[in-house]
C-alpha cells in the first residue's frame, strides 16, 4: 500500500503543479458535513492508505501529512508507514494543527487548493482568515482526488421512501408551514438547507445514502412560496414523486443547486455557515444578504414530538430485550473457542436486525474487551480482533435503527473474575449515570449544568473520562443529534448548547478508561420532560429510557451511598417490570436474579 499512496500523492502533484497550487487539503466529510461518509467520499483514504474514521490530509510539493486524534495513533502509525505520509498527532504536545502547518510552508501569495464541496463554509473562511496575512489564494472549485481516482466508488443514490405519520407524529406540510413561519420571524425570503438529517426530518423521507444513518443526498431551496429538492431522480418511484408533487417540491438535479443559488439577487438568504459547503456558499451573489443562524430544523426536530416519545418508549423496551439477551449470551458462553469480540459484535447485530422494524444498526457496533475497550471508539474487525475469554470486562456500545427510532446503549459486564479495582471503576461508573439520571433541574438549564452530577464522584477520586457525558439522539435519524448535549466545557457554536426542552432525548455515558488495563462505560437514553411547577419556577427531570441491567457482578455495594443504591434497586425494578412480560420462564429466572435488590 506503501507504494500505492506515493504513486498517487505524486499524481496528485502533477495535477496541482498544472494549476499553480501549493498546498492540496483533503478533510473527512462529504458535500453536507455528515458525520459518516460514503465510499465515494473517502478521498483521504484514498490518497493516505489510512482507513480511521476521523483525519485530514495535507500534501505540498514536498511534504505529505495526516493529522488524527488519539484513537488512531497506533491505527495510523501503522497503516502510514512505508508511505511517505507523515503523522501528525493532533492534540500533542508541540505538534502543530493543520492551519498551523499551512501557515509556515505556504508561500507569500501562494495557492491552496481543496474541493470546497466537503469543507463547510465556518472551516473555508478560518483557513483564508490565516493565510491571508500571507495573500494566499483560496482555490476550492476543484476536486483533484477524484481526477486521479479511477476506480472510485460511485455516489451513492439508493431508493427514497416516506416515513409514515404514524411513526412521524407531525406531516411534512406542518413541518414547512412552521419552518416558513421561522424564515418570517428573521425576515428571510429564501432558506438554504443541505444537512441530510433536516432534509429527511422536514419532509418525512428517508433513505440509505450515509452507513448506518437513513437519509437521502439531497439539497433543500425554501422561499415563500416554493421548495426545490435537489436529488438524484433516479432514487425517487412514483408514488415518493406524487407525495413530493402534493407538498409543493420541485425536483430539480443533484449538482443544478450551485446554478440555481447563484441565480439568487437581493434575497434574504437564512443559512448555517458550519452546515452549507463552502464552495454552494461562495456561490451566492454580492446583493444577497445572508441571515446566519441554526437551521430552525435542528431544534425543532430535537424536541420529539408525543407520538414520537410514545414510539422511542415502546422500542426501547424491543431493544432492551435483545441486549439483555445477548449480554446474558456472552457471560454464559465467555472462554469458548470463537467466541471473540468480532463474532460477538456480528451476533448481537444479528439479533437485532431480526427484530420487528428494525432497519440497521445507529452506529458500528463497539465490541471490545479488556485493554481494547479502553480505546473509546475501538472497533474490532473480521482480521483484528481479541477473544473474549472467560476473565475481565467486556463492553459493548449498540444501537439500532427502527420505524419507532434510534436507539444507543453501552453496558460493561463481567465474562469470569475481575480485579477489585475493575470493580471499583464499575461501581463508580454505574453511581454516575444513575445520578444523572435522577437530576431534577430549573427550565432554562443547559448540558454544562448538569455535566458536574454525572463527574463529580469520579472528580472525587481524582478520575475522569475524555468526552462529553451527553449528546442528543435523533428519531430514525443521527445517532449525534444537535444541539443538546452534556459536557463541562462550553462549546464554540452556541448551537450545540442548547437549554434542554421537554421532548428532547440525550444520552448519559460517563466511563472510565486505563490504558492498557481496561475501559468501562455505563450509557442509557433519557427523554426530558416536565416535573412540578411552583412559585420558583418550571423544574424539570429526565424519564428513562434504556431498560438493559447493570451487571451486579462488576458492582461493589460497600462503596456505594445509600442513595446509589436506592437509585440501582429502583432501576432495576423497572427493567424487569418492562423486560419480564416478554420473556420465557427461564429468562425470567435469569433476570430475576440479574436485577435483585442489594
Amino acid at each position: 500500500m506503501g507504494r500505492e499512496v506515493r504513486a498517487r500523492i505524486e499524481q496528485l502533484r502533477e495535477k496541482m503543479a498544472e494549476r499553480g497550487m501549493d498546498a492540496y487539503l483533503i478533510p473527512t466529510s462529504d458535500f453536507h458535513g455528515s458525520e459518516y461518509v460514503s465510499g465515494y467520499f473517502k478521498c483521504r483514504k484514498y490518497m493516505t492508505g489510512f482507513t480511521g474514521s476521523a483525519g485530514t490530509a495535507v500534501i505540498t510539493m514536498e511534504d505529505a501529512g495526516l493529522w488524527t486524534d488519539g484513537r488512531y495513533f497506533v491505527q495510523a502509525a501503522a497503516e502510514l508507514s512505508g508511505s511517505g505520509v507523515e503523522l501528525y498527532r493532533s492534540g500533542q504536545e508541540g505538534v502543530p494543527t493543520t492551519l498551523e502547518f499551512l501557515k509556515k510552508h505556504m508561500p507569500e501569495q501562494g495557492v491552496l487548493g481543496f474541493d470546497g464541496r466537503v469543507v463547510d463554509t465556518t472551516e473555508g473562511e478560518r483557513i483564508a482568515k490565516a493565510l491571508s496575512g500571507k495573500k494566499v489564494r483560496i482555490s476550492e472549485g476543484e476536486d483533484l482526488v477524484g481526477s486521479i481516482w479511477d476506480d472510485r466508488p460511485a455516489l451513492p443514490m439508493n431508493p427514497v421512501w416516506i416515513l409514515e405519520e404514524k411513526y412521524a407524529g407531525k406531516s411534512a406540510e406542518e413541518k414547512i408551514a412552521d419552518l416558513r413561519g421561522e424564515m418570517k420571524k428573521r425576515q428571510a425570503t429564501v432558506h438554504l438547507l443541505t444537512s441530510l438529517d433536516d432534509i429527511a426530518w422536514l419532509l418525512n423521507i428517508r433513505g440509505d445514502d450515509i452507513v448506518h444513518t437513513p437519509v437521502v443526498l439531497s439539497y433543500l431551496i425554501v422561499t415563500k412560496q416554493e421548495l426545490f429538492l435537489f436529488i438524484h431522480e433516479k432514487t425517487l418511484n412514483e408514488e415518493v414523486r406524487a407525495y413530493l408533487h402534493g407538498l409543493g417540491v420541485r425536483i430539480m438535479p443533484y449538482e443544478a443547486v450551485y446554478q440555481i443559488a447563484s441565480a439568487f439577487r437581493y434575497e434574504r438568504v437564512l443559512l448555517e455557515k458550519s452546515k452549507i459547503n463552502y464552495r454552494l456558499f461562495r456561490c451566492l451573489d454580492a446583493s444577497v444578504k445572508v441571515i446566519e443562524a441554526m437551521n430552525p430544523t435542528a431544534a425543532a426536530k430535537a424536541v420529539k414530538n408525543p407520538v414520537e416519545q410514545e414510539n422511542m418508549r415502546r422500542v426501547h423496551v424491543q431493544d432492551g430485550l435483545v441486549l439483555t439477551r445477548f449480554l446474558r449470551w456472552v457471560k454464559e458462553h465467555a472462554g469458548e473457542k470463537g467466541l471473540d469480540e468480532w463474532t460477538a459484535g456480528e451476533y448481537l447485530d444479528k439479533l437485532r436486525l431480526e427484530q420487528k422494524n428494525c432497519l440497521d444498526m445507529s452506529f458500528t457496533t463497539i465490541s471490545a474487551w479488556g485493554p481494547n475497550a479502553a480505546m473509546c471508539h475501538y472497533t474490532a474487525s473480521e482480521t483484528e480482533k481479541s477473544s473474549v475469554p472467560n476473565k475481565g470486562l467486556y463492553l459493548v456500545d449498540s444501537g439500532g435503527q427502527y420505524y419507532e427510532g434510534t436507539t444507543d446503549v453501552t453496558r460493561t459486564i463481567a465474562v469470569g473474575p475481575i480485579t477489585q479495582e475493575e470493580k471499583r471503576c464499575c461501581t463508580l461508573v454505574a453511581c454516575s449515570m444513575l445520578r444523572l439520571l435522577d437530576a431534577k433541574f430549573m427550565y432554562g438549564c443547559r448540558g454544562i449544568n448538569l455535566d458536574y452530577i454525572a463527574r463529580e464522584l469520579l472528580w472525587k477520586n481524582g478520575m475522569d473520562f475524555n468526552h462529553g457525558t451527553g449528546h442528543g439522539v435523533g428519531y430514525l435519524g443521527c445517532v449525534h443529534e444537535r444541539p443538546n448535549s452534556i459536557r463541562w466545557r462550553l462549546l464554540t457554536s452556541p448551537a450545540e448548547n442548547a437549554v434542554l426542552e421537554e421532548g428532547m432525548v440525550t444520552s448519559d455515558e460517563p466511563g472510565l478508561y486505563l490504558e492498557g488495563k481496561f475501559g468501562i462505560r455505563t450509557e442509557n437514553l433519557m427523554l426530558c420532560v416536565k416535573d412540578v411547577k411552583n412559585e420558583f419556577g418550571q423544574f424539570m427531570k429526565f424519564e428513562n429510557l434504556t431498560w438493559v441491567p447493570i451487571d451486579l457482578d462488576t458492582i461493589d455495594i460497600s462503596l456505594m451511598e445509600a442513595r446509589d443504591r436506592e437509585l440501582l434497586n429502583a432501576y432495576h425494578k423497572g427493567v424487569y417490570e418492562k423486560l419480564s412480560p416478554y420473556m420465557t420462564e427461564e429468562e425470567k429466572a435469569w433476570l430475576t436474579e440479574a436485577t435483585r435488590a442489594i
